[in-house]
């Protein structure tokens, strides 16, 4: 993986239309309320990837380190990305997707 650039910006989910605030204590890269993401980056932060697909969640993996980890497949080109879950993210969605089997 490479360098890690630290965005936190406040922007609009395309999947849900909600208004996503900043995170304040790390980068915001998806929606809390339905955790979709937009495919922008190739690093962390970086906003260097042309696909601009969006980032179902597909599952959670359980990190002992990082916590909860999203996972994700892009609609567009299907690629998995990963991220690990915010503090404010919908709990219910995070439970709902660690039922789901993860096939890569």
């Amino acid at each position: 993986m490479g360098n890690f650039t630290e965005i936190d910006e406040e922007f609009v989910c395309e999947h849900c239309n909600k208004q996503v605030p900043k995170l304040n204590y790390s980068c915001r890269d998806h929606c809390p309320s339905c955790l979709y993401a937009k495919h922008v980056d190739v690093n962390p932060g970086d906003r260097a990837e042309t696909c601009h697909g969006m980032l179902e969640p597909i599952g959670i993996e359980n990190n002992p380190k990082k916590g909860y980890v999203i996972v994700y497949r892009c609609e567009k080109c299907g690629k998995i990305r990963k991220c690990v879950a915010a503090k404010d993210d919908n709990m219910k969605l995070i439970i709902k997707l660690s039922g789901n089997p993860i096939i890569y």
